[in-house]
Formats: C-alpha cells, structure tokens, sequence
C-alpha cells in the first residue's frame, strides 16, 4: 500500500513540476504512419477513375477509383448541401472489415442537413463534371484521379493535384494463409486495358436506379486477400504490423490503415484552424519542420511556435484570400499531421527574383497534405463565399455553442486547490471586501475523497451544501472536477457500478490499467451510449450529493491522461464496445466524456436549466456542450501573447466558448503581467483565473493597491458588457458566428488583419488591442474598414479614421484599448454587483455609436438567463436603430416575455453639434428627457422605458 501511495506520489511530481520534455513525444518520423505517408512521393498517382462506374442520383453521386498498382477499388461519394458545403467520401469497396466512421449525429448532424442534387454538366473519356443545383459550386473529376471543386469555372480546392492520394488498405498479415480471391484484379485489368486503348470511348453515363433494381453498390462480403501490391517489402519495417515507442508496444492486428491525401488551395496564402496549438493564428510551412499534429495529448508546459499536438483536435482549416474564404473539415477522430507549404511563400530565393523580374503573376496557392492513422476519407467543402458563410456552413454541420447561462460568462476564481470550506468562505468573503466582482469558486482535485470523484473530503468540507448555498446567497456557483480516470477500489461505488457492468475500456481482453491522480485507474467507455447514459445519472442530487442546482463540473484529464502511457495518454491498441481501437476514436473520447456530463445536468433538473461543463480536451462539435480553455499555460509573456491567437483559431472551427487561464497556470508571473492578462481576459469569451498548487496564491487583493484596482477596473468592465456578451452567445448559438472574430473576419478584404495576432474583434461592434509586451508603454494599432469607418476609444471617445495606423498609441498600466466602431449600438450595464445574478433586472444603458454617416444598429438579447424556456419563446429580442437623430427599439421577435429592467442612459458618441430637445415617445405619449453634451458624447440621462417596449427617443 505504500509502496503504491508513494509511486503515485512520484507520478505526480515528475508530471506536474518538470516543463515539457519533448522526448515523451512523438515526431512525424517516430510515428510509423506518418513516416510512411511523408515519404510517399510517386512520380505519378497510381489512382484512376473507373469509367463506367458513374451513378448520379436524387442524393449523392458516387464512382470508383482504383489503385492499379494494388489492383484495389475504392468508392467515393459525392454529397451537396443546401447551405453550399459538399461532402467527399471515400473508402474501401470491399474491405476484410468495416473501417470506423463516426455515428452519424455524434459530431456531424446529419438529420439537419438538406440535401440538394447534383447534375451532370459534361464528360468526356476521362472526365466528368458535376453542378451542384441552385449554387454556383461545380466538381470535376479527372483520370488520373484529381478531383477539383470549383465556384463557376474556377478552381477553388484541388484533391490529389500533387498525386500524394495513400490510402492503406486493410489487409491480412503476410505469411498467414487465405484461400480468398482478389476480387478487384478484373477491375484494375479492365481499367488497364481502358487506359491503353487508342480507341477509348466514353461510357455511357449510369442512371440513379430504383431501389433494389440491381446490386450496384450495395454492400457485399469483404474477401480476404494474402498479399498487397501497394506497399514495397521494406516498408514492413516502418510499423506496420506493430509499433514500439519508448518502453510501450502499439499491437496493430488490423496492419496499416492510414489515408493520406493532398489538398491544395488555389488563388489562397493564408490558412488558419486545425486547433488546438501554441502557434500563431496563421498556420506556418512545415517544409522545414514536423507537421501540425492532431492528437489530444496530456502536453504540461508545453512549447510555443510549432505544430506539436496538445489538448484538443478540430481538423478544420480555413483559407481565406480579399476574395474569398472556404473551409474543409475532414471528420476522423484518429491521430491526424498535417503538412502545409506555400507555392510563393516557399519559393527559393533565386525563385523569387525570377518571379520579381519576370513579373510573375501565378496564381498562388497554399498546398497542404493531411494524413490520418486510420478510419475513412469524410471531407466537407465549405464554399463561403465570405467568413462569416463559412462560419455558418461549419455550424450547420457540427452544432453551435448552445447559449451559456450569464454566469458562465462572467469572471470565474480557481486554483488547484482551496483547501476546504473555510478557504472558500475567506475567497467570496474578500471579493466582497474589495468591492469585485465574482460569480463562480472552484474546486480541484484534492476536494474529493483520495480523488474518488463524485465524492467530498469529509474532512475539508462537511457541510459542502451549507457551503454552496452560502454562495448562491450571493448569486455565485461553485465548480467541482470530476475526471474520467475511476480509482480501482471495489469499496468505491462509482468503480464497482462499472466494473459490474462492464462499462470500462478494455485491453488484451481484460480491464484497462493506467496510472492516473487516484494511482491505479479505470476509463469508462464513453464511446458506449449506455455508459453515457448511466454516468448522466450519477449527476442526480440523490447520486452525487453535497451538490445542488448551483454547482456546475469541470472534466480535465479527458484526453485522456494517462501517466505511465505511451505519451501520457491510452494505448491505441486499448478497444472500445464494438471492438473499435482505441486509435480509431481517441480524439472523440474527451468530447463524449463532456457530453455525458452536459447531459448529466441537463438530467438532474428534469430538462429545466443549462448546464455548464468545462473540458479539457475537445474536438469538432464540443461546442454543443460547453466550453473549453487552452490548457495548462505559464506564466510568462509570450503565453499572455499566444493565447490571443490560439483563442482565435478555436474561436474560426466552432469552438467559441473558449478562454485562457489568467496568469498562467504555472509559475509566478510579476504583478505587470498578472494585470495586463486580467485586462486581456475581460475581452476573451471565458474568463477565469487558475493556477497551481506550487505558485504563490495570487487572487486580486493580494497585489497591491495599484495593480488591485486595476484588476478590479477590467473585472468591472467585463460585467458591465454582459448584455453585448450574452447578445453575441445568442446570434452565435442561432447562426454559428464566434464572439471572438479575427480581424479578417470582420475586414475580410483587408491585407493588414491576414496575419494578425495581436488585435481582434468581439462581435462586429469592439476592436480589441491588449497590452501584450512587457514594460509597453505604447502599442501598434491597426484600424481599418476605410475612410468610411470610424472607430472611438473606449474610454475617451477620442475618434480615429479607418485605414489609418496608430503605431505609437500611447498606453499606462491601466490601460485597455478597445475601440467602438462606428455605425453599432452596444447594451450595457454600469451598475457595479457581487455577480450577474444581482444585476438581473439592472437597467441599461446604450452606447449609440454613430458611422459618418450619422446612423447605427444593435441588437440586445434579454432571457432568464439560465433556463431552457428561451427555446419555447420566452425571451425579448430587440433591434436599435439610429437614424435622422431618432433612436428607435423595436421587436426582432415578437414575444410575450416580460422583464423588469429599463433604459438608464443613452451615450451618443459622435454626433457633431449640441441637441435643442430630446423627446421619448412611448405609446403616442411624448415626454422631455434630459440630457448633457460634449465634443464626442452626448448623454440622455433616465429615459426609464422598459426594455421590452417600442419607443422612440427623437434627439433635435
């Protein structure tokens, strides 16, 4: 016994005090499949469209391809949309055994997707081309194989240009015997006698068939083959079969099974997405380095500046040039690296100059190469034309963040750990003190029973209800972690439940070991829709107690974390139900771990209220369950300054409740640095302080009174822009747009923001700018959108143009630049609280920024803030609009939802001359308001209306 304690004890001080050792994980070169998917370089694609095997009906249009060196038939599918996003599929024809795909609705929603047919355009012997009806989308495929999707004529994303299309085959291993028959040599023959025909015709084009009217395919019996032709015999060295990495040995009985495929995108040189890594916004070439990884990894302290793998996986990636923007998702939860290169930006040197006096004016293009451990081809086009269509079409794919209750979105205090109930109380007690703001307490590891979740420390906290309800006496939650690795301890219910049902991950034919926080450990097995199931029960009052309606869950480690695994994570020949391995799903497991605990507290109120679960781990469609942060960050400047980027690129592929730890979590950042990611946080979609047990405790009022207040002014800030906040989380929960937008997104012309990590928008109304350099006493400002824009300091109103630079603007420790932007309408409430509960039915006040034109528009979203009676209408959504000096509110909506605040004041900034008369008209009924100018602002003071009426405020 104290031998394990001890051992447990050593795990935990090498995992969690020692910065990252790059030896713990993989390169490309040390990771079997992606040496032999990188080295892959044929002179030629061995991939050729089958001829006669086109079949276009009402739903898709589907062909063959064959590989004519492993004589191999593959079928690929082609699926349009409503909303202008066409889907690739493409997989074996008669594989030994299904290949793993993900359940339809687990990520991709398929039952909300509209269909829209496909016609053929033209063919010729080689040759067909598709249009996908009512859109100006087109698909040409070629022998030999390359596939383009173009807008009109124009090719916009090219598939297998550089012939790098690999897919492995599965395959019996050499030397056992098979009596089958390959079954596609007669394909691959006729196709080869197709090829070399001078007399080629083209085939007649195949009409979608009535349903059972022949086998065309349908599904048949895989028959087994003895050998590959694809693969040289020396590449059965490179770990094929079986894999060894450091001390562990990757068992692999289904052989090689990786795809490898080259996508090209042309008239593009910026890239972005494919979170989550410690890197700038716009991907960088990996010619001269490993690729970008996709592979949720336990990473502590990890670097910054390279593609190494951490915490999540979206394997999403938007392009985006002044004309256009388009995006690919390809859905496959296996480890995935993606290469990337510029075709300008690569070029050599000499290239270069022979371009500059050649006048060279090739179409650009960002080539990239995805290559994923196993699965299926799923790739979906996203055509835009614009950001934000982008943004929508991968929303309409995935889901969108369901809106967060208010709380959610104000400030949140952890830290690993406070230490029982008292530590608690002197926390909420000295928010109060010092006058800030707070709606959420944390707990970490060490508030459980010997880290047996679902359980307290009787010890440290024995009234933990008596606790909570202290808390939400003042409108605050409390936050407890509940993991995924479950101490093997047959005393313990939560472990004996699932071992009695034989509910955990399995290995070698028995229950999966991996050491984890409680020593020995188990992992349930999410992927099984009754374990998730039977883990949203456990979130019952009656089932996890000591918890009530106002304590919410934090689900870390859920990459998952295994210490003593090969990179700290579970083997990938560990299997899950269905005998799926574990390397088939990894990237999936930390989502469905999120969603059973969404769903746990969805459960427990009997469907009523919103849940809110943090994750560590994430991939594409965890935005529909909560949010996620960054990771275990340092505190150090350059971690302050990445977090922007890498909120941003979550932000673009779906996952827009997203936030970095404020301070960093590990080590001890100076008092200046502690302030500036205080101010930074205020403008990023979750905001929360966390941070170490081994650091110096550093919450708000243990910096001095300087740095206090400052603290205190950005929480203050973030409050007072709740409503423009949860207005956004509504637009992005009914339309897919990210809060938190790069600059691009907003100016999508603008050359300036196409690499931008330092300043970003919140909605389409704030420019944000933090202080992100030590020491700064100015920064650079970038403000664009034109001489027809015009932006206005937040603090001073002080107007600037736009298209023009502030490389000087000038700054103090207390200051935050943000900037509204003229033309928009943004809702706040200035009233100072002990949480947003309080501020409920505060009043509003609306900062009317006018354009140069003199108009502007917003919208404020108001609801209970916590329920799901919004869905069933109850809630007030109203639009503002400014124009010929009359400011007007009235319903986008029309509901019957009542609410008790009213408008306190309305700031005009920008209006160029002092009013006579300012007029409220409610209800025919007029009344003098009064009101106070200066240069750029001008106050109409207590109209009093209520926000849910129609009025008309007339400024003359």
């Amino acid at each position: 016994m104290h031998i394990v304690i001890v051992l447990g004890f050593f795990l935990l001080i090498i995992h969690d005090t020692s910065a990252v050792d790059r030896n713990n994980f993989k390169t490309c070169d040390e990771s079997g499949f992606c040496k032999r998917q990188r080295q892959y370089s044929p002179s030629s694609t061995p991939y050729h469209l089958v001829p006669d095997s086109l079949v276009v009906g009402v739903d898709d249009a589907h062909f063959e391809v064959v590989n004519i060196e492993s004589e191999k038939a593959f079928v690929l599918r082609l699926t349009g949309y409503s909303n202008g996003v066409v889907r690739v599929y493409m997989n074996e024809k008669l594989p030994l055994k299904p290949r793993y795909e993900v359940p339809p609705g687990d990520v991709v929603l398929e039952d909300q997707l509209t269909v829209q047919r496909f016609v053929i355009d033209k063919r010729d012997s080689a040759s067909f081309q598709l249009s996908l009806l009512e859109t100006d989308t087109k698909v040409k495929v070629t022998s030999p194989f390359l596939l383009e999707v173009m807008t009109i004529e124009t090719p916009v994303l090219q598939i297998n240009s550089r012939g790098l299309l690999k897919f492995e085959h599965l395959r019996t291993k050499p030397g056992l015997l098979s009596s089958a028959v390959e079954t596609t040599s007669g394909l691959a023959s006729r196709l080869i006698h197709w090829l070399t025909s001078p007399f080629r015709e083209s085939p007649p084009v195949e009409e979608a068939k009535e349903e059972n009217e022949d086998d065309e395919g349908a599904e048949a019996p895989a028959e087994e083959e003895t050998e590959s032709k694809e693969e040289p015999k020396q590449e059965e060295e490179h770990s094929m079969w079986d894999e060894r990495y450091k001390t562990h040995t990757d068992a692999k009985p289904n052989g090689p099974t990786s795809i490898g495929v080259d996508m090209t995108f042309v008239g593009f040189e910026h890239v972005y997405g494919i979170p989550e890594h410690g890197d700038n916004l716009a991907l960088k070439s990996t010619v001269d380095s490993d690729p970008y990884r996709l592979y949720n990894l336990d990473v502590f302290e990890h670097d910054l500046h390279n593609g190494m793998a951490l915490y999540g996986s979206v394997p999403v990636m938007l392009a985006h040039s002044a004309y256009r923007t388009i995006g690919v998702f390809w859905n496959n939860p296996s480890e995935m690296w993606i290469d990337i290169r510029s075709s300008k930006a690569d070029r050599s040197t000499l290239g270069k100059i022979v371009d500059f006096v050649t006048q060279d004016d090739t179409v650009p293009q960002m080539e990239t190469r995805w290559m994923a451990e196993s699965g299926v081809l799923d790739l979906f086009v996203m055509m835009g034309p614009a950001p934000n269509d982008v943004f929508k079409q991968y929303a309409g794919l995935t889901g969108t963040t369901r809106l967060p209750p208010i709380f959610s979105l104000a400030y949140h205090q952890s830290r690993w750990n406070y230490n029982d109930e008292a530590d608690v109380k002197q926390i909420h007690d000295n928010f109060d003190k010092y006058d800030i703001p707070l709606d959420v307490v944390w707990l970490d590891i060490e508030h459980t029973d010997g880290k047996r979740y679902f359980t307290w420390d009787g010890g440290k906290f024995p009234n933990s209800l008596d606790m909570v309800d202290k808390l939400s006496a003042k409108g605050r939650k409390l936050v407890t972690i509940v993991d995924p690795h479950i101490k093997r301890d047959d005393n313990y219910h939560i472990y004996k439940e699932l071992k009695e049902k034989d509910f955990f991950v399995q290995r070698s034919g028995s229950e999966f070991d991996g050491w984890c926080w409680p020593g020995s450990s188990s992992y349930p097995d999410f992927t099984r829709p009754d374990m998730r199931e039977w883990w949203a029960n456990k979130f019952h009052y009656d089932q996890y107690t000591g918890t009530n309606e106002h304590v919410f869950t934090w689900n870390d480690m859920n990459e998952p974390s295994v210490f003593n695994g090969p990179e700290i994570t579970m083997h990938k020949d560990a299997t899950h139900a269905g005998g799926w391995e574990h390397r088939d799903i990894h990237n999936l497991y930390g989502m469905y771990v999120q969603r059973a605990t969404a769903e746990g507290q969805i459960l427990r109120s009997g469907g009523k209220h919103r849940p809110f679960v943090l994750s560590r781990a994430f991939y594409a469609g965890s935005q529909r369950f909560g949010a996620v942060w960054t990771g275990d960050n340092m505190g150090e400047w350059s971690f302050l300054k990445i977090s922007v980027a890498m909120v941003l690129s979550q932000s673009i592929t779906g996952i827009t409740f997203t936030g970095a730890d404020i301070g960093g979590f590990f080590k001890n950042p100076s008092a200046e640095l502690v302030t500036r990611w205080y101010q930074t946080g205020a403008f990023l979609p979750f905001y929360r302080a966390h941070s170490h047990l081994d650091t110096r405790r550093r919450e708000p009022w243990l910096l001095d009174e300087e740095n206090r207040n400052i603290i205190r002014d950005a929480i203050i800030t973030r409050y007072q822009l709740l409503p423009y906040w949860y207005t956004l989380f509504y637009v992005n929960e009914k339309e897919g747009l990210p809060p938190a937008r790069p600059m691009w997104s907003e100016f999508p012309t603008d050359t300036n923001g196409f690499s931008e990590d330092e300043q970003f928008m919140i909605g389409s109304g704030i420019l944000v700018r933090p202080v992100l350099d030590e020491g700064a006493s100015s920064v650079t400002i970038n403000f664009p959108g034109g001489p027809q824009t015009i932006w206005y300091a937040g603090d001073s109103y002080q107007p600037f143009s736009g298209a023009s630079k502030q490389d000087n603007y000038p700054v103090t420790l207390s200051s935050i630049p943000y900037f509204y932007r003229g033309g928009h309408i943004i809702p706040r409430k200035e009233r100072v609280r002990r949480s947003s509960v309080q501020m409920k039915d505060d009043p509003y006040t609306l900062v009317v920024v006018l354009d140069t034109q003199g108009k502007s528009t917003g919208d404020l979203y108001i609801d209970d803030y916590k329920s799901f009676e919004y869905e069933q209408g109850k809630y007030l959504y109203r639009r503002f609009t400014f124009d010929n000096g009359q400011l007007t509110s009235r319903a986008i909506d029309v509901t019957d939802f009542e609410t008790a605040s009213w408008l306190e004041a309305v700031n005009v900034i920008g209006m160029k001359s002092k009013p006579e008369a300012v007029t409220l008209t409610v209800n025919g009924k007029d009344s003098d308001l009064s009101y106070t100018f200066t240069e750029h602002l001008t106050v109409v003071r207590k109209p009093k209306v209520n926000m849910a009426l129609d009025w008309t405020i007339t400024i003359s």
